[in-house]
């Protein structure tokens, strides 16, 4: 087995997982971990041998979604650490599979941020005092949006060039 299909199988899926449940249990995504996925997509792509100009491609799509969702986070309307990690999976899928990726994100992330709502508008019963739900419960506190980005990614990613690459379709 390759490394480069190693790292479509185990390191972008396990990340996305992190990602999600770090969001969950912290309403953060670590810039840490946006940069293991840049640094991962580097050698994934040296190991698939990707040209130069689909490299740059790939960091174009990336550069796209930072620049807007950086002004969606401006508007308060997600996190930054959301606006990292949708750059950096954009990063990863390339404009291949950005309006796919997106539209998903989206869709997920509605049904995500009805759900909290539902969950904010009942009072939680006395036995469930975890901090995470506490945070995740409270109107004061944002959507982990990060678990609709790490979601859409995991289920867009056998669709794009790199993962076609890592299994030689």
């Amino acid at each position: 087995m390759s490394v480069s299909l190693v790292a479509m199988l185990v390191f972008f899926p396990a990340a996305m997982a992190y990602a999600a449940a770090s969001d969950l249990f912290t309403m953060t995504i670590s810039n840490r971990l946006c940069l293991v996925l840049l640094v991962g997509f580097l050698a994934c792509a040296a190991l698939l041998g990707i040209s130069l100009h689909q490299i740059a491609m790939h960091f174009a799509a990336g550069a796209l979604v930072l620049v807007v969702c950086f002004g969606m986070f401006a508007a308060g309307w997600i996190g930054g650490g959301d606006a990292k990690l949708a750059a950096v999976t954009a990063l990863w899928f390339g404009f291949d599979q950005l309006l796919p990726y997106l539209g998903v994100a989206g869709m997920f992330g509605g049904v995500l941020t009805f759900g909290v709502l539902m969950l904010r508008s009942s009072p939680l019963p006395a036995f469930a005092g975890w901090p995470w739900l506490l945070r995740l419960h409270s109107a004061k506190e944002g959507v982990p949006y990060g678990i609709a980005l790490a979601f859409s990614a995991l289920l867009i990613l056998p669709e794009t060039s790199l993962w076609r690459a890592a299994v030689g379709a």
